[in-house]
């Protein structure tokens, strides 16, 4: 008991500095929380006088508050290419020209600089066709009249 009373307020801000620092070298976005709830505790202990009972209960109750924080608002970011990860996601819906025929259900289409894999009902070479679902690297297509 008398180790946490021999601590003064300043170890908060070097708790909070390694975690941080922890953070840099193993990322996660788990330290991060920790340290700023540490360093918080250390501006409060800046502020206000409490005994180290107090300020561990306080940095306790900020890190788990940091946790579902941290979810809801990693959650909600938006980026504006939705698809970035998941390029082939992007091409459901579109219309292509075939560059080689699908036989017996298989040919290849031409998508920006990549020749990609099709499955679908036969068609020969110059058809269009509209990609209707992605499974992996394998687009499946259906002919487009007109």
């Amino acid at each position: 008991m008398s180790f946490f009373e021999s601590l003064g307020l300043w170890n908060w801000f070097v708790v909070g500095g390694i975690l941080l620092i922890a953070e840099v070298l193993v990322p996660g976005v788990f330290l991060l929380w920790l340290g700023l709830a540490a360093l918080v505790v250390g501006g409060l202990s800046l502020l206000v006088t409490m005994p180290w009972q107090v300020q561990l209960v306080i940095f306790a109750a900020l890190s788990l508050a940091a946790v579902p924080l941290w979810r809801r608002l990693s959650s909600a970011s938006t980026t504006d290419q939705p698809f970035l990860n998941r390029r082939t996601q992007a091409l459901i819906g579109r219309i292509f020209t075939l560059e080689r025929p699908i036989v017996g259900g298989i040919g290849a289409v031409s998508v920006d600089d990549t020749v990609w894999r099709v499955t679908g009902a036969d068609a020969p070479a110059g058809s269009r066709i509209k990609v209707t679902r992605v499974d992996g690297a394998t687009i499946y297509v259906e002919r487009v009249d007109g």
